[in-house]
């Protein structure tokens, strides 16, 4: 199995020396992500100039050397260079349509994290150590590294609940998995989390909900205190804890699923949601995110590629729902409340979950066949008047048995 590039992320405890550094260094791989973006934006806006990485780079020489932001010398040039990077990436995903225009970086809203490669860290038996300090880190090596790991790049990061966590990117064979012929469809619910085509259902555990209550006092409480105050600032500690404790519970639940469905099928099949308009329901939104489809997807893609399985990623406007399994014929309008209907052709009664996870398996043999996905012919919503969710018309696609 070839090598894949995995990042390992850990926990450490800095000491007081080290947390007012990386402190320092995350204020100003801020500044510096700031400051070239708005001098980017500026040339284009002003000169309609591109201004590329490189000039970005010169200016940063000439910032530590003017009186006001000389407090950039102060810190690792490592990560500075890198948040360069990032913005050159951010960049050239808009240039290319896969991302909208890069937005400034926010002290509270924003990630806290710096990025080191080889010339900003040392990695000698176990002990890390990061340009400008003294000291290695005090990580918790919860799982060891790979035999003979040489780090490429070092995250350190800090959380909205003040937890410190270092991420090394290293290159690793991932564990072989069991020989595989199986294909599976999945279909992804908000009653169900996933509902298989071998009929299992598995039951969405629905984390934040469990802790809404939890959530909301803190909230109210957060909303009682003065702004600027030290109660606030503790308050507002206490809510994000709380979000980091959802946030972690779902990614192990969804870590471990998704383990065990790619070791178990060499085939998975899926449906391409558009999650980012399903979230402008109001009244499903706050379920949507707490299933964490979009999370799913990614870590589905990045496993199959690590172990050799295939993902197979139908098109959002296959009629998986309506669509008989049995026949092939296609029912009318289908409301969400609907979930188990009786076709019209041959009298068959489907649970309308396990009846898309069907036809799911079904559609994929054809997707890769034909090496594009399978769709039903559909106007675009300008020209239709309907919404940009998911439309399932009465058309069948390819690769679907019709009566």
């Amino acid at each position: 199995m070839p090598s894949v590039k995995r990042s390992f992320k850990y926990r450490f405890y800095p000491t007081h020396a080290q947390a007012v550094e990386l402190s320092r260094t995350f204020g100003c791989v801020r500044k510096v992500y700031n400051l070239a973006l708005a001098a980017r934006t500026d040339a284009w806006r002003s000169r309609g100039e591109r201004m590329d990485h490189g000039r970005t780079s010169a200016m940063l020489t000439a910032w530590k050397k003017t009186e006001e932001p000389a407090f950039l010398a102060e810190v690792s040039s490592v990560p500075l260079q890198q948040s360069l990077h990032h913005l050159q990436a951010a960049f050239v995903g808009f240039r290319q349509k896969r991302s909208r225009y890069p937005r400034f970086k926010s002290k509270r809203r924003s990630r806290a994290s710096a990025e080191y490669t080889r010339s900003g860290f040392r990695y000698e038996g176990g002990r890390l150590r990061l340009a400008k300090m003294d000291e290695p880190l005090d990580i918790v090596w919860s799982r060891p590294l790979p035999d003979g790991a040489a780090p490429s790049t070092v995250t350190v990061s800090r959380d909205r609940a003040g937890r410190w966590h270092v991420s090394l990117l290293c290159e690793d064979t991932p564990a072989p998995v069991p020989v595989s012929t199986k294909a599976i469809g999945i279909d992804a619910g908000l009653t169900a989390l996933l509902t298989l085509s071998t009929g299992e259902k598995i039951t969405n555990p629905r984390h934040e909900r469990r802790d809404r209550d939890r959530l909301a006092r803190a909230q109210r409480a957060l909303s009682r205190k003065r702004k600027g105050s030290n109660n606030r600032s503790r308050a507002r500690d206490r809510v994000a804890r709380i979000h980091a404790r959802i946030t972690d519970r779902r990614r192990d639940f969804l870590h471990r699923l998704t383990t065990r469905l790619v070791r178990e099928n060499q085939t998975l099949v899926v449906e391409d949601l558009a999650v980012s308009h399903m979230l402008r329901n109001r009244g499903l939104a706050r379920a949507i995110s707490d299933a964490g489809w979009r999370e799913l997807r990614s870590m589905l893609e990045y496993k199959t590629a690590w172990y050799g399985r295939e993902l197979v990623v139908v098109d959002r406007w296959f009629p998986s729902s309506k669509l008989c399994s049995v026949c092939g014929e296609l029912a009318g309008a289908m409301p969400l409340g609907l979930r188990e209907w009786t076709c019209g052709g041959c009298g068959s009664v489907h649970d309308r979950d396990g009846n898309a996870a069907l036809n799911l398996l079904a559609a994929g043999p054809a997707v890769v066949a034909c090496g594009a996905d399978v769709r039903p012919h559909r106007e675009s919503s300008s020209r239709s008047g309907r919404s940009v969710a998911k439309q399932e018309s009465p058309h069948v696609s390819v690769g679907i048995p019709s009566r």
